[in-house]
């Protein structure tokens, strides 16, 4: 890791469900991370805000909803208004293998459904952030 990368974890909507986001908060911490959870029930300005408060490297989105398709471009739109342009978006929870295209298309980076091995989504995240620094400092 080029340095310790500011990460937000947040549940937009109102799923109620977070065990998924705390495992993940707690396995980005161990890897070296600094987390910043929000809890539940964040709309995607509360995120969009916490996101640039924060000055996060990432936005993590857990959502088991079924709300992906509205929620994660609101998001994403936010950010993009708000001039945040260079924040990697990525997602996890219950995402039909069918949606995950278009997701990317819009922006997030990439998609962790259920079961996916916590070194996989440390080890990726890192990666993706270890390349925008190596990127934006050239």
């Amino acid at each position: 890791m080029l340095r310790r990368y500011r990460v937000v974890v947040a549940k937009p909507g109102l799923d109620g469900h977070d065990r998924g986001a705390k495992v993940i908060a707690r396995a980005l911490r161990e890897a070296g991370f600094e987390v910043i959870y929000t809890g539940l029930h964040q709309t995607p300005e509360q995120i969009a805000e916490t996101v640039v408060q924060e000055d996060a490297d990432a936005v993590g989105l857990s959502l088991l909803s079924g709300a992906h398709m509205t929620l994660f471009p609101r998001v994403l739109g936010l950010l993009g208004t708000a001039g945040v342009d260079d924040v990697v978006v990525f997602g996890g929870g219950i995402i039909p293998e069918a949606d995950i295209p278009e997701l990317e298309q819009l922006g997030v980076a990439a998609i962790f459904t259920p079961g996916a091995p916590l070194p996989t989504i440390t080890t990726w995240l890192e990666q993706a952030l270890d390349a925008r620094e190596s990127a934006d400092a050239s």
